[in-house]
């Protein structure tokens, strides 16, 4: 039986909210607390020179190797970087100035002065750029669009989000800038002296765009043959909860969604509802217990977005396009996982069963969940054959099933060419939760 749909959002839904609200009011300055002062404008406390490179490579160095490419990097440094008078000075060349510290969810403040044919960047997670630079025709960059501001994520692929700033920001030369600098998962967020140029961008990946940016890295200052002077660097963590709250509203934010849980009871839902229970606001698997619980309509092409929330090790899945029997992962579309991906007792499962995956058909990008016992936030788009699946704002999953030939263990999915059906979770045992669950048919 078909039930009506629900619009109530829940409780959590509504107290992140109010984390958001205060994240978009703030205002052009870092000076609330929460922020942590990077650069002090006496020395390099919390900083070193590192040279330019992909962060999984540098990560996979040996203890030794990578002590010897800093040792290095620090004698460069001393050559092309200073302190004068409070500000971070570069003379164009040599090694990126870098955080000692590595950063995945922030709020940046950064101010920055360039002489004429000024060229730099702010690297974000080791990966390149916010770009910056002489906008003046005069400096020569126009051909590479200059002419359209600073603050575009300028590595990315042209005519992709993001790759020009919306707006020209930039004050004179001659005068401080300031940028805030929003990062959540891959998606980036830029204001330069109180205007927005980048709004919820993907920072494409430069050393290898079949991979999303890392997680975490360090916060870089690039040298790029012009002085430049650097200030006021300030930057704040983002609490999961805040930053689940910030995605969600992106794209029209939940106003453009059905809620399909009202967070008391499982009214609207159907299949194996004595093996889930409402707690605390959240649909949860009892334990020892699974099986499909779906909500009862049938769907074509949707988005759906929902919280989770996995006990170590938890298993779990959302079902899609499920027909209202049978297993997910086979009679349905596809079972994409839910699972505690990073816990040692799935260290070698295959490649195919990672969180996110179309469960035995096309891998997911791992390394992505927030630590066990915090709420992840995942965006699921369906669009006939084709799946991409993000998670705390980083896409870990582009797969078209109408191309998968092999499977693992040569075991059949009879489903995968499903053009409709329910959407639901697929419990396997464990007492994986969710919550704001919301969907919004695309047919």
């Amino acid at each position: 039986m078909q039930k009506s749909h629900l619009t109530t959002p829940t409780l959590a839904l509504s107290i992140a909210l109010l984390s958001l609200s205060a994240l978009t009011a703030r205002p052009a300055v870092a000076d609330e607390p929460g922020f942590t002062t990077l650069f002090n404008g006496k020395d390099f406390t919390n900083w070193h020179g590192e040279r330019t490179m992909d962060p999984r490579k540098f990560d996979a160095l040996s203890a030794e190797e990578k002590a010897k490419t800093l040792a290095e990097d620090a004698e460069d440094a001393k050559k092309h970087w200073k302190v004068v008078d409070g500000e971070m000075v570069n003379d164009g060349h040599g090694v990126f100035m870098t955080t000692d510290k590595d950063y995945g969810d922030v709020e940046l403040f950064v101010d920055f002065k360039l002489l004429p044919k000024g060229d730099s960047g702010v690297y974000l997670r080791g990966t390149p750029q916010i770009q910056i630079w002489d906008t003046t025709e005069a400096a020569g960059y126009w051909k590479m669009g200059a002419d359209k501001g600073s603050g575009g994520l300028w590595n990315n692929a042209a005519g992709s989000k993001g790759k020009d700033p919306l707006v020209h920001a930039d004050n004179p030369i001659g005068q401080w800038n300031t940028f805030r600098i929003i990062q959540l998962g891959a998606r980036t967020t830029i204001y330069l002296n109180g205007k927005l140029v980048v709004q919820d961008a993907i920072l494409e990946n430069y050393w290898d765009h079949a991979l999303p940016i890392v997680a975490k890295g360090p916060i870089q200052l690039q040298t790029h043959g012009n002085e430049v002077r650097w200030r006021n660097i300030k930057v704040r963590e983002i609490p999961a909860d805040e930053a689940n709250a910030y995605l969600s509203k992106m794209d029209g934010g939940v106003g453009s969604f059905t809620a399909l849980f009202n967070g008391k009871d499982l009214t609207g839902w159907a299949g194996a509802v004595a093996n889930y229970e409402v707690k605390d606001g959240a649909i949860r698997c009892k334990p020892k217990s699974g099986g499909v619980l779906y909500f009862d309509k049938e769907y074509k092409d949707f988005i759906a977005r929902v919280e989770f929330k996995l006990p170590p090790g938890g298993n779990n899945g959302l079902a899609i396009r499920y027909p209202g029997h049978g297993d997910a992962a086979y009679d349905g579309m596809t079972e994409l996982q839910v699972l505690d991906t990073e816990h040692e007792m799935y260290k070698t499962i295959d490649k195919r069963q990672a969180h996110g995956s179309a469960y035995g058909m096309v891998a997911a990008h791992r390394g992505y969940l927030r630590p066990t016992g915090e709420w992840n936030y995942q965006e699921v788009t369906v669009k006939g054959p084709k799946i991409t699946v993000e998670l705390n704002g980083t896409p870990i999953l582009n797969a078209d099933l109408s191309t998968v030939k092999e499977v693992m263990a040569n075991s059949p999915h009879p489903g995968k060419d499903r053009t409709a059906g329910f959407f639901g979770f697929a419990g396997h045992g464990d007492a994986v939760e969710f919550r704001d669950i919301f969907i919004k048919p695309l047919d």
